[in-house]
This record gives C-alpha cells, sequence and structure tokens, in this order.
C-alpha cells in the first residue's frame, strides 16, 4: 500500500498537468496493482491516438477536487508510456 494520502479511486476523468504545468491528459481510469481494493497508480489518456501513460502515485503532487486538476511532482518526460 502506498504512504499517499489521496483516493485515487475517484478521480477519473481529472485533467493532469507535470510539474512545469504542461497537460498531460485526463484520468481514463485508476490501475490496481499491489493491493487488490487500492489502487497504486492511473492510467492517463495523452490525447486521440497517442496512447496512455503510467502515473505512479509518488508522482502526484496534489489534487484539486474543485477544478479537477491532478498535479504533478514529476515532469511529462519522466512518466511512462504504454498501449
Amino acid at each position: 500500500m502506498s504512504a499517499v494520502a489521496f483516493d485515487l479511486r475517484s478521480v477519473k476523468g481529472f485533467l493532469v498537468a507535470d510539474a512545469r504545468g504542461r497537460v498531460v491528459g485526463r484520468v481514463e481510469s485508476p490501475m490496481y496493482g499491489t493491493a487488490p481494493d487500492m489502487p497504486d497508480a492511473l492510467a492517463v489518456r495523452s490525447g486521440f491516438m497517442r496512447g496512455r501513460r503510467l502515473v505512479p502515485a509518488e508522482a502526484i503532487g496534489v489534487i484539486d477536487q474543485s477544478t479537477r486538476v491532478i498535479g504533478l511532482s514529476v515532469v511529462r518526460e519522466s512518466i511512462r508510456k504504454f498501449l
């Protein structure tokens, strides 16, 4: 289980921005790995035909519920891409 106190189960559709303020994409779904009941990463859709990025919970700096934006503590290039 991650030490991050964010609830990643309810952030579907949120906009994700990196540490420089550049848009990474929108949250497509939470990703479960180490525990079956708590997600430890997010699948972020970069855009049409651009694939997805796997954003680990440790890379999340802040989640703003009012604006539905997730701010990361890392730059976009350090986030892994996947199909």
